[in-house]
């Protein structure tokens, strides 16, 4: 068989044309993009920052962690207060991404960066948020080239 499609290839036949993907796959799809990309696109800005620690420095004071065992691993938050450099107001309820069970204790105080959000802080070198958003960002846009292609596939008029 395949020397056969070879043969028809090499005479120039036509291969048959492709279908535009289903509207229930278009529609699917897109939505899917659309709820990802709600969720994604805000966060860009803030994980951006947090890549790069590029905020306002300051101290964080570790009070209290908390975990969750999940199959396989474990995640653990502290909990404190994180103390501006430049003397501004002091933000408590602040966790430290990135900091597990055994990296602080309670009263320790560690160098921070405020990058904007609301209840979270940085250690100084910067996070790996960016990757997971990145990669949602993309699976984002890649749901929508169903779309694209129902929308540039030209379907033959209809007599």
């Amino acid at each position: 068989m395949t020397a056969v499609r070879e043969r028809d290839s090499e005479a120039g036949a036509r291969r048959p044309a492709r279908r535009a993907p289903s509207g229930f796959t278009v529609t699917l799809a897109t939505a899917a993009s659309f709820l990802l990309l709600f969720f994604t696109v805000p966060n860009v800005a803030p994980v951006w920052r947090a890549a790069r620690a590029d905020g306002t420095p300051g101290t964080f004071t570790a009070e209290r962690v908390e975990c969750v065992l999940h199959p396989g691993h474990e995640a653990c938050s502290w909990y404190g207060t994180f103390t501006p450099a430049d003397g501004g107001t002091d933000r408590r309820g602040t966790t430290m991404y990135g900091a597990g069970r055994g990296d602080l204790a309670p009263g320790e105080r560690v160098p921070a960066v405020d990058v904007g959000r609301a209840s979270r802080v940085y250690a100084p070198s910067g996070s790996n948020e960016w990757i997971p958003t990145g990669l949602m960002l993309l699976a984002g846009a890649g749901l929508l080239y169903p779309l694209g292609r129902r929308l540039l596939i030209r379907r033959p008029r209809r007599p």
